[in-house]
Protein backbone atom coordinates (compact mmCIF):
# COMPACT_ATOMS: atom_id res chain seq x y z
CA UNK A 1 0.00 0.00 0.00
CA UNK A 2 0.99 3.63 -0.45
CA UNK A 3 2.35 5.57 2.50
CA UNK A 4 2.57 9.16 3.70
CA UNK A 5 6.28 9.91 3.95
CA UNK A 6 6.20 13.60 4.85
CA UNK A 7 3.88 16.50 5.70
CA UNK A 8 5.18 20.05 5.31
CA UNK A 9 3.80 23.56 5.85
CA UNK A 10 5.13 26.59 3.96
CA UNK A 11 4.32 30.25 3.41
CA UNK A 12 3.79 31.51 -0.12
CA UNK A 13 3.55 35.28 0.36
CA UNK A 14 5.05 37.36 -2.49
CA UNK A 15 7.34 38.95 0.12
CA UNK A 16 9.19 35.62 0.17
CA UNK A 17 10.23 36.42 -3.41
CA UNK A 18 10.59 40.21 -3.20
CA UNK A 19 13.92 41.83 -2.37
CA UNK A 20 14.02 43.08 1.24
CA UNK A 21 15.12 46.48 -0.06
CA UNK A 22 11.63 46.80 -1.53
CA UNK A 23 9.60 45.64 1.45
CA UNK A 24 8.94 49.05 2.98
CA UNK A 25 8.29 50.63 -0.41
CA UNK A 26 5.61 48.01 -0.90
CA UNK A 27 4.31 48.74 2.60
CA UNK A 28 3.87 52.43 1.73
CA UNK A 29 1.27 51.46 -0.87
CA UNK A 30 -0.74 49.37 1.61
CA UNK A 31 -3.41 50.62 4.05
CA UNK A 32 -1.77 49.13 7.15
CA UNK A 33 -2.93 49.98 10.67
CA UNK A 34 -0.67 52.61 12.27
CA UNK A 35 0.27 50.46 15.27
CA UNK A 36 1.90 47.74 13.14
CA UNK A 37 5.69 47.88 13.75
CA UNK A 38 8.06 48.96 10.98
CA UNK A 39 11.18 46.92 10.19
CA UNK A 40 14.28 48.84 9.14
CA UNK A 41 16.33 47.60 6.18
CA UNK A 42 18.67 45.43 8.23
CA UNK A 43 15.76 43.78 10.01
CA UNK A 44 14.11 43.15 6.64
CA UNK A 45 17.29 41.59 5.32
CA UNK A 46 17.57 39.28 8.32
CA UNK A 47 13.96 38.24 7.97
CA UNK A 48 14.37 37.66 4.24
CA UNK A 49 17.32 35.38 5.01
CA UNK A 50 15.21 33.47 7.56
CA UNK A 51 12.50 32.98 4.95
CA UNK A 52 15.01 31.55 2.48
CA UNK A 53 16.39 29.26 5.17
CA UNK A 54 12.85 28.13 5.97
CA UNK A 55 12.38 27.13 2.35
CA UNK A 56 15.79 25.47 2.41
CA UNK A 57 15.01 23.34 5.46
CA UNK A 58 11.75 22.09 3.96
CA UNK A 59 13.33 21.52 0.56
CA UNK A 60 16.02 19.32 2.16
CA UNK A 61 13.49 17.45 4.30
CA UNK A 62 11.26 16.83 1.29
CA UNK A 63 14.16 15.53 -0.78
CA UNK A 64 15.16 13.17 2.04
CA UNK A 65 11.80 11.35 2.01
CA UNK A 66 12.00 10.76 -1.78
CA UNK A 67 8.30 11.14 -2.65
CA UNK A 68 6.87 9.63 -5.83
CA UNK A 69 4.04 12.17 -5.78
CA UNK A 70 3.20 15.32 -3.81
CA UNK A 71 -0.28 16.42 -2.74
CA UNK A 72 -0.53 20.19 -2.25
CA UNK A 73 -3.40 21.79 -0.36
CA UNK A 74 -3.72 25.31 -1.78
CA UNK A 75 -6.38 27.93 -2.43
CA UNK A 76 -7.67 29.43 -5.64
CA UNK A 77 -7.82 33.24 -5.82
CA UNK A 78 -9.99 33.50 -8.94
CA UNK A 79 -7.30 31.88 -11.09
CA UNK A 80 -9.28 28.71 -11.87
CA UNK A 81 -12.75 29.59 -10.58
CA UNK A 82 -14.95 32.66 -10.25
CA UNK A 83 -18.29 33.60 -8.77
CA UNK A 84 -20.18 31.92 -11.59
CA UNK A 85 -19.25 28.62 -9.94
CA UNK A 86 -16.96 28.34 -6.94
CA UNK A 87 -16.40 24.93 -5.31
CA UNK A 88 -15.53 24.47 -1.66
CA UNK A 89 -12.98 21.78 -2.61
CA UNK A 90 -11.61 20.73 -5.98
CA UNK A 91 -9.11 18.03 -6.96
CA UNK A 92 -7.04 18.23 -10.13
CA UNK A 93 -6.99 14.81 -11.78
CA UNK A 94 -5.38 15.70 -15.12
CA UNK A 95 -2.10 14.50 -16.63
CA UNK A 96 -0.41 17.89 -16.35
CA UNK A 97 -1.07 21.50 -15.46
CA UNK A 98 0.57 24.83 -16.06
CA UNK A 99 1.11 28.00 -14.05
CA UNK A 100 3.30 31.05 -13.64
CA UNK A 101 6.61 31.09 -11.81
CA UNK A 102 7.28 33.86 -9.30
CA UNK A 103 10.45 35.91 -9.68
CA UNK A 104 12.00 38.81 -7.79
CA UNK A 105 9.62 41.63 -8.55
CA UNK A 106 10.72 44.95 -10.01
CA UNK A 107 11.55 47.59 -7.38
CA UNK A 108 8.48 49.50 -6.29
CA UNK A 109 8.24 52.92 -7.93
CA UNK A 110 10.77 52.24 -10.67
CA UNK A 111 9.72 52.25 -14.29
CA UNK A 112 10.70 49.00 -15.88
CA UNK A 113 9.09 47.14 -18.78
CA UNK A 114 6.82 44.46 -17.38
CA UNK A 115 8.15 41.01 -18.18
CA UNK A 116 5.57 38.29 -18.68
CA UNK A 117 5.98 35.64 -15.98
CA UNK A 118 7.70 32.45 -17.01
CA UNK A 119 5.20 29.64 -17.26
CA UNK A 120 5.98 26.11 -16.25
CA UNK A 121 4.22 22.84 -17.05
CA UNK A 122 4.14 20.29 -14.22
CA UNK A 123 3.11 16.66 -14.15
CA UNK A 124 -0.08 15.57 -12.43
CA UNK A 125 -0.83 12.11 -11.11
CA UNK A 126 -4.25 11.06 -12.47
CA UNK A 127 -4.29 7.68 -10.72
CA UNK A 128 -3.84 9.11 -7.23
CA UNK A 129 -5.97 12.15 -8.06
CA UNK A 130 -8.91 9.96 -9.10
CA UNK A 131 -8.42 7.73 -6.06
CA UNK A 132 -8.56 10.81 -3.81
CA UNK A 133 -11.65 12.13 -5.60
CA UNK A 134 -13.60 8.88 -5.36
CA UNK A 135 -12.23 7.98 -1.94
CA UNK A 136 -13.39 11.30 -0.47
CA UNK A 137 -16.81 10.83 -2.07
CA UNK A 138 -17.12 7.40 -0.48
CA UNK A 139 -16.41 9.07 2.86
CA UNK A 140 -19.19 11.65 2.49
CA UNK A 141 -17.05 14.49 1.09
CA UNK A 142 -18.01 15.63 -2.41
CA UNK A 143 -15.28 17.72 -4.05
CA UNK A 144 -15.40 19.13 -7.54
CA UNK A 145 -12.78 17.94 -10.01
CA UNK A 146 -10.78 19.32 -12.93
CA UNK A 147 -9.49 17.11 -15.73
CA UNK A 148 -8.16 20.19 -17.52
CA UNK A 149 -7.32 23.73 -16.48
CA UNK A 150 -10.57 25.74 -16.14
CA UNK A 151 -8.78 28.89 -17.36
CA UNK A 152 -5.82 27.80 -19.52
CA UNK A 153 -4.68 31.37 -20.20
CA UNK A 154 -4.20 31.90 -16.45
CA UNK A 155 -3.24 28.40 -15.33
CA UNK A 156 -3.23 27.14 -11.79
CA UNK A 157 -2.59 29.68 -9.07
CA UNK A 158 0.41 30.66 -6.98
CA UNK A 159 -0.70 28.63 -3.97
CA UNK A 160 0.33 25.54 -5.92
CA UNK A 161 3.09 26.95 -8.10
CA UNK A 162 5.09 28.70 -5.37
CA UNK A 163 5.59 25.67 -3.10
CA UNK A 164 6.33 23.60 -6.21
CA UNK A 165 8.94 26.17 -7.20
CA UNK A 166 10.48 26.64 -3.76
CA UNK A 167 10.36 23.12 -2.31
CA UNK A 168 10.36 20.54 -5.11
CA UNK A 169 12.54 19.39 -7.99
CA UNK A 170 9.76 20.41 -10.43
CA UNK A 171 9.82 16.84 -11.76
CA UNK A 172 7.85 14.96 -9.11
CA UNK A 173 4.14 14.66 -10.04
CA UNK A 174 1.78 16.88 -8.04
CA UNK A 175 -1.91 16.50 -7.18
CA UNK A 176 -3.39 19.94 -6.34
CA UNK A 177 -6.32 20.05 -3.91
CA UNK A 178 -7.86 23.53 -3.99
CA UNK A 179 -9.81 24.84 -1.00
CA UNK A 180 -12.02 27.93 -1.06
CA UNK A 181 -10.21 29.91 1.60
CA UNK A 182 -11.03 33.47 0.57
CA UNK A 183 -14.66 33.75 -0.45
CA UNK A 184 -17.45 33.44 2.13
CA UNK A 185 -19.04 31.11 2.96
CA UNK A 186 -15.88 28.99 3.15
CA UNK A 187 -15.38 25.50 4.57
CA UNK A 188 -14.74 25.51 8.29
CA UNK A 189 -11.37 24.53 9.69
CA UNK A 190 -13.11 21.49 11.17
CA UNK A 191 -14.21 20.40 7.69
CA UNK A 192 -10.71 20.90 6.32
CA UNK A 193 -9.37 18.70 9.12
CA UNK A 194 -11.87 16.00 8.11
CA UNK A 195 -10.70 16.25 4.50
CA UNK A 196 -7.08 15.84 5.57
CA UNK A 197 -7.90 12.76 7.63
CA UNK A 198 -9.82 11.28 4.70
CA UNK A 199 -6.90 11.95 2.35
CA UNK A 200 -4.63 9.94 4.62
CA UNK A 201 -7.07 7.01 4.64
CA UNK A 202 -7.33 7.03 0.85
CA UNK A 203 -3.56 7.15 0.41
CA UNK A 204 -3.05 4.25 2.81
CA UNK A 205 -5.55 2.17 0.80
CA UNK A 206 -3.94 3.02 -2.55
CA UNK A 207 -2.33 -0.12 -4.04
CA UNK A 208 1.41 -0.32 -4.59
CA UNK A 209 4.31 1.22 -2.75
CA UNK A 210 3.70 4.85 -3.74
CA UNK A 211 5.50 7.34 -1.48
CA UNK A 212 3.31 10.40 -0.94
CA UNK A 213 4.31 13.75 0.55
CA UNK A 214 1.83 16.47 1.49
CA UNK A 215 2.28 20.25 1.57
CA UNK A 216 0.03 22.88 3.15
CA UNK A 217 0.52 26.14 1.27
CA UNK A 218 -0.02 29.69 2.53
CA UNK A 219 -1.01 31.42 5.72
CA UNK A 220 -0.73 32.46 8.35
CA UNK A 221 -2.41 35.70 9.53
CA UNK A 222 -2.77 38.24 6.73
CA UNK A 223 -5.43 40.41 5.16
CA UNK A 224 -3.67 41.62 2.00
CA UNK A 225 -4.58 45.06 0.67
CA UNK A 226 -7.43 45.41 3.17
CA UNK A 227 -7.87 48.69 5.12
CA UNK A 228 -6.30 48.75 8.58
CA UNK A 229 -4.48 45.45 8.03
CA UNK A 230 -2.69 44.20 11.14
CA UNK A 231 -0.89 41.09 12.36
CA UNK A 232 -2.25 38.89 15.14
CA UNK A 233 0.94 37.11 16.17
CA UNK A 234 -0.59 35.74 19.38
CA UNK A 235 -3.28 33.93 17.37
CA UNK A 236 -0.69 32.36 15.08
CA UNK A 237 1.51 31.31 17.99
CA UNK A 238 -1.46 29.58 19.60
CA UNK A 239 -2.22 27.67 16.38
CA UNK A 240 1.41 26.68 15.96
CA UNK A 241 1.50 25.48 19.57
CA UNK A 242 -1.45 23.17 18.95
CA UNK A 243 0.19 21.87 15.78
CA UNK A 244 3.52 21.30 17.52
CA UNK A 245 1.74 19.11 20.08
CA UNK A 246 -0.09 17.21 17.33
CA UNK A 247 -3.49 18.41 18.59
CA UNK A 248 -5.10 19.36 15.28
CA UNK A 249 -8.59 19.17 16.82
CA UNK A 250 -7.60 22.05 19.08
CA UNK A 251 -5.97 23.89 16.17
CA UNK A 252 -9.17 23.69 14.10
CA UNK A 253 -11.39 24.61 17.05
CA UNK A 254 -9.22 27.62 17.89
CA UNK A 255 -9.52 28.81 14.30
CA UNK A 256 -13.27 28.31 14.01
CA UNK A 257 -13.99 29.89 17.41
CA UNK A 258 -12.22 33.15 16.59
CA UNK A 259 -14.58 36.12 16.47
CA UNK A 260 -13.78 39.24 14.46
CA UNK A 261 -13.51 42.33 16.68
CA UNK A 262 -16.11 45.02 16.11
CA UNK A 263 -14.88 47.62 13.66
CA UNK A 264 -12.06 45.50 12.21
CA UNK A 265 -12.21 46.78 8.63
CA UNK A 266 -9.46 44.40 7.53
CA UNK A 267 -11.84 41.45 7.89
CA UNK A 268 -15.07 43.06 6.69
CA UNK A 269 -16.87 40.88 4.14
CA UNK A 270 -20.43 42.23 4.22
CA UNK A 271 -20.35 44.26 1.01
CA UNK A 272 -19.88 42.50 -2.31
CA UNK A 273 -16.85 43.52 -4.33
CA UNK A 274 -14.47 42.17 -6.96
CA UNK A 275 -13.04 39.61 -4.55
CA UNK A 276 -15.72 39.59 -1.83
CA UNK A 277 -19.02 37.74 -2.11
CA UNK A 278 -20.87 39.79 0.48
CA UNK A 279 -22.28 36.58 1.95
CA UNK A 280 -21.78 35.62 5.61
CA UNK A 281 -19.10 33.28 6.91
CA UNK A 282 -19.38 30.57 9.56
CA UNK A 283 -16.80 32.04 11.93
CA UNK A 284 -13.03 32.32 12.10
CA UNK A 285 -10.76 34.96 10.61
CA UNK A 286 -11.42 36.31 7.13
CA UNK A 287 -9.18 37.27 4.22
CA UNK A 288 -5.85 35.62 3.58
CA UNK A 289 -5.68 34.30 7.13
CA UNK A 290 -8.02 31.53 6.05
CA UNK A 291 -5.16 30.04 4.04
CA UNK A 292 -4.32 28.56 7.44
CA UNK A 293 -7.05 26.05 6.55
CA UNK A 294 -4.66 24.67 3.92
CA UNK A 295 -2.29 24.00 6.81
CA UNK A 296 -5.09 22.44 8.89
CA UNK A 297 -6.03 20.09 6.02
CA UNK A 298 -2.40 19.04 5.62
CA UNK A 299 -2.05 18.68 9.39
CA UNK A 300 -5.10 16.41 9.32
CA UNK A 301 -3.08 14.00 7.18
CA UNK A 302 -0.54 13.79 10.02
CA UNK A 303 -3.12 14.02 12.80
CA UNK A 304 -1.69 12.85 16.13
CA UNK A 305 1.94 13.39 15.14
CA UNK A 306 3.91 16.27 16.60
CA UNK A 307 5.28 19.00 14.37
CA UNK A 308 8.58 20.86 14.33
CA UNK A 309 8.05 24.59 13.87
CA UNK A 310 11.12 25.66 11.96
CA UNK A 311 10.38 29.39 12.04
CA UNK A 312 7.70 32.05 12.13
CA UNK A 313 8.80 35.28 10.47
CA UNK A 314 6.59 38.33 11.04
CA UNK A 315 6.82 40.50 7.92
CA UNK A 316 5.28 43.78 9.00
CA UNK A 317 5.45 45.35 5.54
CA UNK A 318 2.65 43.02 4.36
CA UNK A 319 1.77 42.35 7.24
CA UNK A 320 1.93 38.55 7.41
CA UNK A 321 3.40 35.71 9.44
CA UNK A 322 5.52 33.62 7.07
CA UNK A 323 5.95 30.29 8.80
CA UNK A 324 7.61 26.94 8.01
CA UNK A 325 7.03 23.58 9.70
CA UNK A 326 7.15 19.83 9.18
CA UNK A 327 5.61 16.86 10.98
CA UNK A 328 7.64 14.25 12.79
CA UNK A 329 6.39 11.11 11.06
Amino acid sequence: MAQIVGVFQAAHTPFCYRRPEDWNRARAARPIRPDVPIDDLESSRRKHARVQEGFGVLRRKLAEVRPDVIVIFGDDQLECFDFSNYPAFSIYVGDEFEGAMTTDEAPIGEMRPAQPPKRLKLKGHPELGIALLTGLMKRGIDPAFCMESPKPAVGIGHSIMRPAQSLTDLKTPIVPILINCYYAPQPTARRCLQVGRAVRQVVEEFPGGLRVAVIGSGGMWHTPQRPDAWLNEEFDETLLGHMARGDIEAMAACFDNYRIPAGDASQAIGERGRAVTGMPAFGGPQGGTRETCNWIAAAGVADGKTATIDDRVPIYASPIDAAFAYFNL
